[in-house]
């Protein structure tokens, strides 16, 4: 399983943030949730600020670029091995900032990854 960070975590079920946490708690992945308001969902603290998380594996973005700039070193120094941009989230900033540190992006629906088997 993967531990995964959700970036731009709601506690409102109409966000697709909603849905992928929901989704990647029923296939078994350990998810850490930040999002603009505190909540818990699914049995997941959504979490202000840039929180602590050790060994995270994937980070998938529900921030549009414009917001994802502030988050550049904390998911930068969190060290995952990929980033996952969802429609609407693509950054090729970020993109070329995570490459040097070796890490993985893709531009991917999360959704459609769990849903295929491909996640």
């Amino acid at each position: 399983m993967k531990k995964t960070l959700v970036l731009g975590a709601s506690e409102n079920p109409a966000r697709v943030s909603y849905d992928a946490i929901r989704r990647l708690t029923s296939k078994g992945h350990e998810v850490v949730a930040v999002g603009l308001r505190e909540a818990n969902i699914f049995g997941v603290d959504i979490q202000k600020g840039q929180p602590q998380a050790e060994e995270v594996d994937t980070i998938t973005l529900y921030l549009n670029p414009e917001r994802q700039k502030e988050y550049y070193d904390y998911i930068l120094g969190l060290q995952p091995k990929r980033i996952i941009f969802n429609p609407g989230t693509e950054n090729f900033e970020l993109v070329r900032l995570a490459k040097e540190k070796g890490i993985e992006t893709e531009f991917a629906c999360t959704l459609v990854m769990l849903s295929v088997g491909q996640y």
